[in-house]
């Protein structure tokens, strides 16, 4: 290909990586490449291929190529458009405005939809501002709430007007980009004070690189409630679909896509130099993990090779990181401190011994609260009058959703049971009237199976699958239905049910029931051992090209023929459910299995993960350099399924809580989690999130090497913990102690009186009656913001705790519009709701104490029944709950 136009692009690299794409997707060669046939530019030629070269593999099974034209095509037709387009350098256009997603969404046509919506509201104004407009259109849009981690697509986050901060952000991203202003999405993937994670945008305008909080204005840029949480951040980072050469560091460089590191934009920050060695001392070349404590387990900041002289860095925050590292089948890991800015890591052959290790991990300090950006209180005043009317918009359109005096109409037309329709049409939202229309149009002898249906999804499915999807799942699995009521459970859940893992929800069943004659189905139905064979001879395998894994519809990877081995797994419980045989992966080791002769029976395929696989998302490639590039890259060998049932070569687990922590409440992800040792590697076991009933009941988990990892949150934000290591044995119990470290300190006392002004509003100016025999607690709140969401719902997930203390919960917010926001039928019955007119009393508070500056919201005080401040907390703090419960009960206890 000849072009006169290159945009900053190694064009050897782009047309090697899409020829070789276009090798794999030869399947589906017409769908994906005639449009290549078509008259194009230079410019579209090159975008095209760009675009093709690195994408996922999952995207080539599908999507079309009439698709990708278009998108390229609309992508050079706003920069042609807008104001601002000529100024974009061609780098920065091709790595952040052109790319066609954003994180793992299904993608839609989103960007030409919002374009329409927002172009006439930017087009007139400067760049920064059309980058806070923008960011007023997406909080007109959609406001925070927590769901499960499959990232649904912006026109689903507008169709629901909700979304967790990976899909506001993924919506604010494509927003920007939709009007041709450079975006990309930022993560830190984990904090080292608290047990999340959070997402955010950066947006380039006038040269700079400017941040702000997805679907959360602010009336400046550089703003926003993670400022301050941010400068806690041990790594902050973006994933380029590229070979990008920007002026970021790389923090892991991979044949298909580059993530960089922005962490020294937000936060204090030194360069850690890593060092491998072997049992010599010699250095070694090996794969190193970044990892950092959160949610009871060790996750991976950042994933680099170290070079042939064993060195690899990364630019991190003054936090403690653990450092593992592994090379064939050498590993070994070690703690790196604060202080440190330089470890080794010694790689043996036998790393791991039996026995249990105490460690300490301290997280960067709190920075002061500060004032933030000034802004004036003209600009501050418009600013609310924007957020209020946005909430207006949004209230209105949600307006709009069946409520629930239609769903009750809807049920008793239907014949069938209100609570059960209204559970799934109220999640819908957005949606709601989609579903009801798969009811509507469903012959009423199938109703209630297509109820059942609905029911076997997940609430997050019920707002982005539409009725040709729900038809092809149910017309496909109406004829397997068992009319036995103790089989019934089963059926819905492994045969009726569409969803097998977190991938969006396709049709798939009318795809895979033509593939074979009645006969043939008949003989798979008594044999899936020879379906799994059958598939998987007609596949290809490939661990290193995908970002994440599973992503591809069971139809288009079996179109395609070339996927990753979950993708593998996932196609063949998707045939064996059109088939009518109940299949699954196994929710612990995600295994695929099949039911047959009264028991689950595991497809053991011959082992294909590469060893330089990691944790997270097990297809990364990262131990391949960058320099290698995809001719390193080949196809798994074929290979024969070998089948063995699910207990003869499993060992079981049973946690037992120690005496010691008798009083503690165990939780999986939450204070411990276990993890198996996998080539080099220990990968976190799939228990449920957050699960408490798990002591004293055996699991069936792999034979191998475990870690036990438990660990207790300080007040100071730091952790103590502590691994436990040991093995399974095939058909052996092993018990797995949950002992967890405490802290031992006593209450101390923040302010010595509450002022009289708090009291007055707090009780209707009868003083006095503030004071409870069991103290109270007082907050400000930002209804609106993702600080507040998740401290409310960390008082409603602890009801009958708040009751049993029984004092008195007092949420202050500066206006009655923001009190009415708050669902206070979902919180402790204690809850008093006062305003705090133009955030006065707050104000006032701030003078006498020095643990409050600024707005930055929620503030939260515990007050002793003597009127004295005992704890205060301001701004994002996740485990606040837990903290105030635990401040309460030590207030409350005896003292010698």
């Amino acid at each position: 290909m000849t072009v006169t136009v290159s945009y900053g692009l190694d064009l050897d690299k782009v047309n090697h990586k899409f020829e070789w794409k276009r090798q794999q997707a030869a399947r589906r060669k017409s769908s994906l490449f005639s449009v290549f046939e078509l008259p194009l530019t230079d410019e579209e030629q090159l975008l095209l291929r760009f675009l093709y070269a690195y994408m996922p593999l999952h995207d080539l099974a599908d999507y079309d190529g009439e698709y990708f034209l278009r998108h390229v095509r609309h992508a050079l037709h706003v920069r042609n458009q807008m104001p601002w387009g000529a100024s974009i350098p061609d780098e920065i256009f091709v790595h952040f405005v052109l790319p066609y997603r954003v994180n793992n969404e299904n993608i839609d046509n989103s960007r030409q939809i919002i374009y329409s919506e927002l172009v006439d509201r930017v087009r007139n104004l400067p760049m920064t501002e059309a980058v806070l407009e923008t960011n007023y259109w997406c909080h007109e849009r959609a406001t925070y709430v927590g769901t499960d981690i499959r990232t649904v697509s912006p026109l689903t986050i507008m169709r629901t007007a909700q979304g967790r901060c990976g899909e506001q952000s993924t919506l604010a991203v494509t927003a920007l980009r939709s009007i041709g202003i450079p975006a990309r999405q930022c993560y830190t993937p984990r904090w080292a004070h608290c047990d999340s994670n959070h997402a955010w945008v950066e947006a380039w305008a006038d040269g700079q690189w400017h941040y702000l909080g997805a679907c959360e204005p602010e009336p400046v840029l550089d703003e926003g409630w993670f400022r301050l949480p941010a400068r806690r951040a041990m790594l902050v980072n973006t994933r380029v679909s590229a070979d990008y050469t920007g002026p970021e560091e790389v923090c892991s460089r991979h044949p298909w896509y580059t993530e960089i590191n922005m962490l020294k934009r937000y936060a204090p920050v030194h360069p850690l130099t890593v060092h491998t060695v072997d049992e010599q001392e010699r250095p070694i070349s090996a794969e190193v993990q970044f990892q950092l404590y959160n949610a009871a387990e060790f996750s991976p900041l950042a994933t680099m090779k170290s070079d042939s002289t064993g060195r690899a860095q990364l630019t991190t925050g003054y936090g403690d990181l653990l450092i593992h590292a592994r090379a064939g089948q050498r590993w070994g890991e070690t703690w790196c401190r604060v202080d440190q800015s330089e470890v080794t890591v010694s790689l043996g052959l036998s790393s791991f011994a039996e026995g249990s290790i105490d460690w300490k991990m301290t997280a960067p300090v709190a920075p002061p609260v500060d004032e933030g950006q000034a802004v004036s209180p003209e600009d501050k005043h418009k600013h609310e009058q924007r957020i209020q009317e946005g909430i207006a918009l949004r209230t209105a359109y949600e307006a709009g959703f069946l409520n629930r005096e239609e769903s009750d109409q809807l049920a008793a037309k239907w014949q069938l049971p209100a609570e059960r329709i209204w559970k799934v049409l109220e999640a819908a939202r957005g949606n709601s009237r989609e579903l009801a229309d798969f009811l509507e149009k469903t012959v009423p002898e199938e109703r209630s199976l297509a109820l059942r249906l609905l029911e076997s999804m997940r609430p997050k499915d019920w707002q982005d699958t539409f009725e040709p999807v729900l038809q092809d799942h149910l017309n496909g699995s109406k004829v397997y239905v068992t009319l036995e009521e103790a089989e019934r459970e089963r059926f819905d859940r492994y045969v009726l049910c569409p969803r097998i893992h977190f991938e969006m929800l396709s049709e798939y069943r009318a795809y895979f029931q033509s593939l074979w004659s009645l006969d043939k189905q008949e003989d798979y139905r008594r044999h899936p051992q020879q379906l799994a064979a059958d598939l998987e001879a007609e596949v290809r395998i490939y661990n290193q090209v995908d970002r994440y894994s599973g992503m591809a519809t069971p139809a288009g990877a079996h179109q395609l023929g070339v996927m990753d081995a979950l993708s593998r797994d996932m196609m063949f419980v998707a045939a064996a459910r059109s088939l009518g045989i109940p299949a699954r992966l196994e929710p612990l080791q995600l295994q695929p299995q099949y039911w047959q002769h009264g028991g689950w029976t595991e497809m053991q395929f011959t082992p294909h993960l590469e060893a330089d696989e990691v944790d997270g998302y097990r297809s990364t490639g990262i131990a391949e350099d960058a320099a290698n590039d995809i001719q390193n890259i080949r196809p798994e060998p074929e290979h024969t399924a070998e089948f063995t049932s699910v207990s003869s070569d499993k060992g079981k687990v049973i946690f037992r809580l120690a005496a010691a922590s008798a009083d503690e409440e165990a939780g999986y992800y939450r204070n411990f989690t276990l993890a198996r040792l996998e080539d080099g590697a220990y990968r976190t076991v799939h228990f449920p999130y957050g699960e408490k009933e798990m002591c004293d009941k055996p699991y069936d988990v792999i034979p191998g090497a475990y870690r036990l990892t438990t660990g207790t949150r300080l007040s100071d934000e730091s952790v103590e913990g502590r691994f436990m290591h040991f093995h399974v044995y095939p058909e052996q119990t092993t018990e797995a102690e949950l002992l967890f470290r405490s802290e031992q300190h006593t209450v101390p006392l923040i302010h010595s009186s509450l002022p009289d002004q708090v009291k007055g509003i707090l009780s209707g100016n009868e003083a006095e009656s503030v004071a409870h025999p069991a103290g109270c607690i007082i907050t400000w709140l930002e209804p609106e913001r993702e600080p507040t969401k998740h401290l409310l719902r960390e008082l409603s997930e602890r009801k009958s705790e708040w009751s049993a203390w029984g004092g008195p919960v007092y949420v202050l917010t500066s206006t009655l519009q923001d009190q009415e926001r708050i669902a206070t039928d979902l919180l402790p019955g204690q809850i008093h709701l006062r305003v705090d007119q133009n955030l006065n009393m707050l104000s006032g508070l701030k003078e006498t104490m020095q643990h409050i500056r600024g707005e930055q919201r929620p503030i939260v005080l515990v007050v002793d029944p003597y009127q004295n401040i005992r704890y205060a907390q301001q701004g994002y703090k996740l485990g606040t709950g837990s903290d105030l419960l635990q401040v309460l009960e030590q207030l409350a206890a005896p003292h010698e």
